[in-house]
């Protein structure tokens, strides 16, 4: 056999040992990438299942989703690097490997929305309105991930897209400034949802308005207010207003003042703080804070009681609160103890000047 000719012979620039060569490393490098993305891909399993977080779970999902065409490709690609190719063939190649590594890509992007989407449906947290403003934002967002991988497939095509771009750009300036609030109000809901403020069935006070949450939309919240209209906010001036949660409460601070009479005895006056203590410890879930003399009012001698409720409902704190009401009018009746209430003295002088002159 005549091994010169091995050598000597040649297909597209390339000696047939050459294309055997690159043959090999074609195969090693399939093999060999085949191999790493499954021992990747189980590592990243057995960490998925050890923690709660999601990051690791979309890996190995976006490794289980990787092609097998895209392995064969870049073992291909390998192994085109090794021979002596034509310059169109070469840019071929190039340009083939790489429009598909952008196709990859976007499946890669739209299982990770996917996969992130549909973990945080599954928590108990997340009700029907904001599952509608996730799937919004889910569209919006493969909306730009494929615009993006379209324009880098058309350069990669040799495509001039500067004037694509920029009649884009325009565009989307024109657009945005006509649907100003709009997307405002819209990326105001994204906000809402991932930082979570609050949420459907919190009590909010935004400024003088106040109610229980009952929906989160796209553009606006609905709120229903005490006296039983819905009220509807914005979502963009929720989060540039100051936002009092009450859902959130741990534990409710109570400060209420009484006042007694100008005539009570001192010993009465000191016994007040003790016994106001033991009325405010004697009630459940209540921890007791201070009760002072607090000062000296225009008709009463007045008391500052601070307690905190252990339980924020505010239809328990109103119930514990009248009975430490009737509790301290039953025992200041018992020590004779007279609550203040608005007077006026009013002291007359009588002059001993018969005939008194007018001023």
């Amino acid at each position: 056999m005549d091994w010169s000719l091995l050598v000597e012979t040649q297909l597209l620039g390339n000696s047939p040992v050459r294309w055997a060569f690159a043959l090999v490393v074609v195969v090693g490098s399939y093999f060999v990438l085949r191999a790493l993305r499954g021992l990747a891909r189980r590592r990243l399993r057995k960490m998925a299942d050890r923690t709660k977080n999601i990051f690791d779970d979309v890996l190995s999902d976006l490794l289980a989703g990787v092609r097998g065409w895209l392995v064969v490709v870049i073992a291909l690609w390998v192994g085109a690097q090794l021979l002596a190719l034509p310059d169109e063939l070469a840019t071929f190649v190039d340009t083939a490997a790489t429009l598909l590594v952008i196709l990859q890509a976007g499946l890669w992007g739209n299982r990770a929305m996917q996969v992130s989407i549909q973990h945080y449906r599954q928590r108990e947290d997340v009700d029907a309105s904001r599952k509608t403003t996730l799937a919004a934002l889910t569209f919006i967002g493969r909306l730009a991930l494929f615009s993006l991988l379209m324009l880098l497939a058309l350069e990669n095509l040799g495509i001039d897209i500067t004037a694509l771009l920029a009649g884009i750009g325009i565009g989307a300036l024109a657009v945005g400034l006509a649907l100003q609030n709009i997307l405002g109000d819209l990326f105001a809901s994204l906000s809402i949802v991932l930082d979570k403020p609050f949420e459907i069935g919190d009590f909010i006070i935004v400024d003088d308005m106040m109610g229980t949450v009952e929906n989160i939309g796209l553009r606006t919240t609905r709120v229903r207010s005490l006296s039983g209209e819905q009220l509807v906010f914005a979502n963009n001036d929720l989060l540039t207003s100051r936002i009092r949660n009450y859902k959130r409460m741990h534990e409710r601070r109570v400060l209420f003042t009484l006042g007694v009479e100008y005539g009570t005895p001192a010993e009465r006056l000191r016994e007040i703080p003790s016994l106001i203590r033991e009325i405010v410890e004697a009630r459940e879930p209540v921890r007791f804070d201070r009760a002072h003399f607090k000062g000296f009012g225009d008709f009463s001698l007045n008391f500052e009681v601070v307690y905190w409720m252990l339980n924020p409902d505010y239809a328990l704190f109103m119930d514990v609160q009248q009975e430490i009401n009737l509790a301290l009018v039953d025992a200041f009746n018992e020590r004779d103890v007279a609550f203040a209430f608005p007077t006026q003295t009013i002291h007359l002088a009588r002059s001993n000047d018969p005939n008194p002159q007018p001023q």
